[in-house]
């Protein structure tokens, strides 16, 4: 099973509870096909950088998952369809992107290193 980060863009047009719903109906279609969810995290209601459909935001929401790869087809034929999903994006994770993602949430990058401690 390979490892992908998927990044999706709803419309703004959404009450908070309806963009949760959408998400979830995603992340629910991902482990109903055998998908590993690894990680997930709301970036919340966000500036684009260019309008799509004459909108300026959108919620933003990415996910990290292990699954096979037939899956991906499946999942974006169904964000396609979905006139709630202005964009979304499916990157497959190399080893190296796949490190510093584990580094990230363990917290590696959060912690000062230990010369700029001593000199405080």
């Amino acid at each position: 099973m390979q490892q992908y980060e998927i990044v999706i863009v709803l419309t703004p047009l959404l009450s908070v509870d309806v963009a949760a719903e959408a998400i979830a109906k995603y992340s629910k279609l991902l482990t109903d096909n055998g998908a590993e969810i690894i990680q997930e995290d709301n970036w919340g209601l966000r500036k684009l950088a260019y309008p799509i459909q004459k909108k300026t935001t959108g919620y933003y929401h990415l996910t990290e998952f292990k699954a096979p790869g037939d899956l991906i087809n499946k999942l974006e034929v169904e964000l396609r369809r979905d006139e709630r999903v202005l964009r979304f994006l499916t990157i497959a994770l190399d080893k190296h992107a796949i490190a510093y993602n584990d580094k990230k949430r363990s917290g590696a990058f959060n912690k000062k290193p230990k010369t700029e401690e001593a000199a405080h």
